[in-house]
């Protein structure tokens, strides 16, 4: 047919026979079979090795995703974590647990896992810098010094063992959350931020809400930690070991010191307790 013909040719899906449209290579599987928008939307939604996967491990997939749908149909939420479109649904009276958006369980079929499923979790706060500028003369310009306002963005990212997929990364907040303007000096060695993160916050109710992702994030940590713990142990070559506070010393090697528990770090956030470095 050549390249132009199969370029446009119908394409059948091979789940369920109906016509996938068009264009080429669309829902393609790894050896060569296409698949429908229907079907793939059945897949799970933390599902990203598509391209990847034969004709028979979709499949696989799809019998796997008509049992979870009994399971989601079961599952009762005792505890739910964060604000964002997601949220992390807890059953403790089950042993399981879901991240999803979803207002109807049974409907949309999120996956259901077992706390034994989940490995860990990371928190991940972004930063975004905003430079404030003024009008001089009808023109807008920066300010001597400069200003900047920030604002913060929390992520939660599940480690989980899973046939289907390995994270479920969600927000834990629903929107951005800003911390006011923070100046920049120069000095001899350059431009320093002035005033600490505590210092330049007007309102201390933003500086209760950064705190409060912070702290439901190490809460969500804990809690898959307390999981972990009270499965049946079994031999793991790199078991996870909870750091003790240490005095802060006075060199880190270019790095810092959280001045809340003592972990070494080196970017903007302590990787234990969240709490940003001192300016």
């Amino acid at each position: 047919m050549g390249f132009f013909g199969d370029l446009f040719e119908k394409k059948t899906c091979a789940i369920c026979g109906n016509e996938t449209g068009r264009i080429f290579g669309k829902n393609k599987l790894s050896d060569g079979n296409t698949i429908c928008n229907d079907c793939e939307e059945k897949l799970s939604p933390w599902f990203e090795d598509r391209k990847q996967s034969t004709l028979e491990q979709i499949k696989e997939q799809l019998a796997y995703r008509e049992e979870n749908k009994t399971a989601a149909a079961a599952f009762r939420i005792t505890r739910s974590f964060g604000d964002g479109s997601k949220k992390l649904l807890v059953d403790e009276a089950n042993g399981k647990f879901m991240v999803t958006g979803s207002r109807n369980l049974a409907e949309d079929n999120p996956d259901v896992l077992d706390f034994s499923q989940a490995i860990g979790c990371n928190l991940e706060i972004n930063e975004s810098r905003n430079e404030l500028k003024e009008t001089v003369d009808g023109k807008r310009v920066s300010y001597d010094p400069p200003r900047y306002e920030y604002s913060y963005n929390f992520y939660a990212t599940i480690q989980v063992n899973h046939p289907y997929f390995r994270t479920m990364r969600f927000a834990l907040n629903s929107g951005s959350v800003d911390t006011g303007e923070r100046s920049m000096n120069r000095s001899t060695s350059g431009w320093n931020m002035t005033g600490s993160f505590t210092s330049s916050i007007a309102n201390g109710m933003m500086e209760n809400k950064y705190y409060e992702y912070v702290n439901l994030g190490n809460e969500i940590k804990r809690m898959i930690e307390n999981w972990r713990n009270a499965q049946t142990p079994v031999r793991d070559e790199n078991p996870p070991q909870r750091q003790a506070p240490v005095q802060q010393p006075q060199q880190n090697a270019g790095g810092w010191y959280c001045p809340n528990c003592g972990t070494p770090n080196e970017g903007k956030f302590c990787g234990s307790c969240g709490a940003p470095r001192p300016m």
